[in-house]
């Protein structure tokens, strides 16, 4: 068992559960004891996109949390929460709705290399300690400010239950068909950010721009890396794995985690080479990371070439 599961995490279960479930399943399966990692946590009030690493597959998980991530997120707005999320404690109300075009107008402030002062409830380390334990305390947590990138922002379509009602338009609002001229309740944006970019971090300043306060209130990641939702399978699925389902049903071979490097072929002697962690000489590739193939298509190791030299920077035992 070496490659991935990649989950359709539902709301509810945390990272960590997700990867005992897969230990689980895995037994019951009758594979034995399996090496397990995750891919980039996902809160457990967000569904979507875990990958989950098995065996070998595990020395990429580093790879996958440096990786860029997309996600939908509606923003609720009028009421900002400690947590920033459905479920914290009301911290700041205001009366004020922007429109489609307010929020519109404002998303190119967002978008590119931008700081960010992550949630206090956040797994973030601070004095060593974990910060959302310090807030559940009530102690102050300072949160220091960090540089992300937010590769695109846009809005993905208004949420229906943000639209208001017939009788809660006046007469000086302008109905579209895109909603756009009145208030809105709520709004649900698509965001392809870096790696350490906090979603609900950002749900805040952006209502703070448009003269406001918010929350999220549904947070969706639809592709980590180079896995997106259409290789997701659902907990259901997953469980049905440990019953006897087929393999094939649920799992992705290890180089499903390696689409974004090219491949270089070895020969015999070189992956004979690059798998006792030798430098091989007279590699005729342009410099750059690979992954390196073996004669029956099998991954041996990641491999950085140099000027003509192969030096393994992660090996593979398969």
């Amino acid at each position: 068992m070496n490659g991935w599961i990649i989950l359709d995490k539902p709301v509810g279960l945390g990272s960590t559960q997700a990867v005992g479930a897969v230990k689980r399943v895995c037994r019951e399966a009758g594979l034995g004891k399996v090496k397990v990692g995750h891919g980039g946590t996902l809160d457990p009030l967000a569904s979507g996109v875990l990958p989950i690493a098995l065996g070998e597959a595990t020395k990429l998980c580093g790879r996958m949390l440096d990786a860029s991530k997309i996600y939908d997120f509606t923003l609720q707005f009028g009421a900002q929460t400690a947590g920033l999320d459905a479920e914290g404690e009301v911290v700041a109300t205001s009366d004020v709705r922007p429109t489609l075009a307010d929020v519109e107008a404002i998303l190119p402030r967002f978008t590119g290399p931008i700081e960010q002062v992550p949630p206090a409830f956040s797994a973030i380390k601070v004095g060593g300690q974990r910060a959302y334990d310090l807030a559940r305390k009530g102690e102050a947590v300072e949160m220091k400010a960090r540089s992300v990138t937010i590769y695109s922002l846009r809005h993905a379509g208004l949420d229906p239950a943000s639209m208001p009602t017939d009788e809660e338009w006046t007469p000086d609002q302008v109905r579209s068909d895109e909603g756009g001229g009145g208030p809105l309740d709520s709004i649900t944006l698509t965001a392809r950010v870096s790696k350490g970019t906090y979603i609900r971090s950002l749900a805040r300043d952006i209502a703070h721009a448009v003269g406001t306060v918010g929350h999220v209130t549904m947070l969706r990641r639809t592709k980590a890396g180079p896995f997106g939702l259409e290789r997701a399978i659902s907990l259901d699925k997953l469980n049905a794995f440990g019953q006897g389902a087929a393999q094939s049903e649920i799992f992705l071979p290890l180089e499903a985690g390696l689409v974004d490097i090219p491949a270089l072929n070895l020969s015999p002697e070189a992956a004979g080479a690059i798998r006792q962690g030798r430098v091989w000489t007279g590699g005729c590739t342009d410099d750059g990371l690979y992954w390196g193939r073996d004669s029956d298509m099998r991954p041996v190791a990641l491999i950085e070439a140099l000027a003509g030299t192969l030096k393994v920077v992660r090996g593979f035992n398969l």
